[in-house]
């Protein structure tokens, strides 16, 4: 601010139209001394190249894994649990004995049945014979027709009933064998719901469940667009690929699997269709009843151009990505196909290597001239050191001059009122 003092003799006060030609001037003279308005700096943006090549194209679901395999072990026959040959998580193979019954009571009614069929056999034996003798004395007219009738009904009933005995010995042989329950699958056991001792009733109480985890099923739901995407490129009936990833989101411990079931309908709840994966599983990563996540992938676009997402400008109905050329910004329109994870694939306006600006183009205009982004420089070699930067901290800690208290507000200094 320009100071008109007076002299120290002069007891006059300055006009006040005096004063107010001098205020604008002093303060038309201080701004051309500052200088004009400061210079917009040159934005600085960060670029990626805009690559060419193949790009899969991955339909990405959430999924869960389901046993290959699983069978809720039941007893045929009813009867106490006397024995049980496993422990509760042991892997089991198929035939293996788990749990015994008391075969006593089965053993005693096989024996019956085999003393009823033999004594039946016997009464056939007998009837048939005693047939063959009333048929030569019908030719003499020794027995009459009746006679002769009732000895073969007699020989049929009986073989009725040896037939019926026979199947009553092989359901007994067949309790008595279910007494010994075996494995049906193998798998991993799991919880043991019932004790030695405990008596059991047939078809009713379950004894343990065996999930077989060695392959195992991961089922997902697509939604009907992907479906229809997996119809076009690749068909419903070819062995497709998939990645399966635990929950944890680790892409290192990802499991490939076998696309191997389509749902023949569509889900009107929630508008998806349900597919299966199989997996081998070997290491048994893959746990039943395990969250995980799941890549699809249908077909491989072979000479795909891919830019940043973030690259991407969109503006109304208009797409379009800022590149770099000679250090200019230029407007280059696109068409976006689709995205892929991070990437989104052009289907027009590039042709793959040009420098994409990624980062700062939301200030950009066309044919703005712009700087390239560098990395931070070591100790002394970083923005600030040397002597600018320490210029700048003293004119930050520079100390004002102290105001003069007799100034008034609304008063220059050194303007006496």
């Amino acid at each position: 601010m320009l100071a008109i003092a007076l002299p120290a003799q002069s007891p006059r006060r300055l006009p006040v139209s005096v004063v107010a030609l001098v205020l604008p001037l002093a303060l038309f003279g201080a701004c051309k001394k500052e200088g004009g308005p400061p210079q917009r700096p040159t934005p600085t943006v960060s670029v990626q190249t805009a690559t060419k090549g193949p790009l899969p194209y991955v339909v990405e679901a959430n999924g869960q894994v389901e046993p290959n395999r699983t069978v809720a072990v039941q007893s045929l026959v009813s009867g106490q649990l006397t024995r049980i040959a496993i422990a509760e998580g042991d892997e089991v193979r198929q035939g293996q004995v788990l749990f015994q019954i008391d075969a006593r009571p089965f053993r005693a009614e096989l024996d019956r049945v085999k003393a009823t069929l033999a004594r039946d056999e016997a009464n056939l034996n007998r009837a048939r014979a005693d047939s063959a003798r009333f048929a030569a004395l019908a030719k003499d007219g020794y027995v009459t027709k009746q006679q002769l009738d009732q000895t073969f009904a007699e020989v049929g009933s009986l073989a009725a009933t040896v037939a019926a005995g026979r199947a009553q010995l092989e359901r007994a042989e067949i309790d008595l064998e279910n007494t010994t329950i075996r494995a049906p699958i193998g798998g991993r056991t799991g919880q043991l719901l019932y004790r030695a001792g405990s008596l059991v009733r047939a078809t009713t109480d379950q004894l343990v469940t065996i999930n077989e985890l060695r392959p195992v099923l991961v089922r997902f739901p697509v939604p009907e667009r992907d479906f229809e995407e997996l119809r076009r490129r690749a068909g419903v009936d070819q062995k497709l690929r998939v990645r399966i990833t635990p929950g944890g989101g680790d892409s290192t411990n990802a499991i490939d699997g076998t696309l191997t079931f389509v749902d023949n309908q569509v889900d009107r709840a929630s508008g998806s269709v349900l597919l299966k994966a199989t997996a081998p599983n070997q290491d048994r990563a893959l746990w039943p009843g395990q969250f995980v996540s799941v890549a699809l992938t249908l077909s491989v676009d072979s000479d795909a151009v891919t830019v940043p997402s973030q690259a991407v400008v969109t503006s109304g109905s208009n797409t379009f990505v800022y590149t770099m050329v000679d250090n200019v910004a230029r407007r280059t329109p696109v068409k976006v196909g689709r995205q892929a994870g991070l990437v989104s694939k052009i289907d027009s306006g590039l042709v793959g290597g040009e420098q994409v600006i990624v980062e700062g183009q939301t200030r950009l205009t066309d044919g703005a001239k712009v700087q390239l982004r560098t990395a931070p420089r070591g100790p002394g070699g970083a923005p600030g050191d040397g002597p600018a930067g320490t210029a700048v901290k003293e004119s930050a800690n520079a100390v004002s001059p102290a105001p003069n208290p007799s100034t008034k507000p609304g008063t220059s200094p050194g303007v006496k009122p």
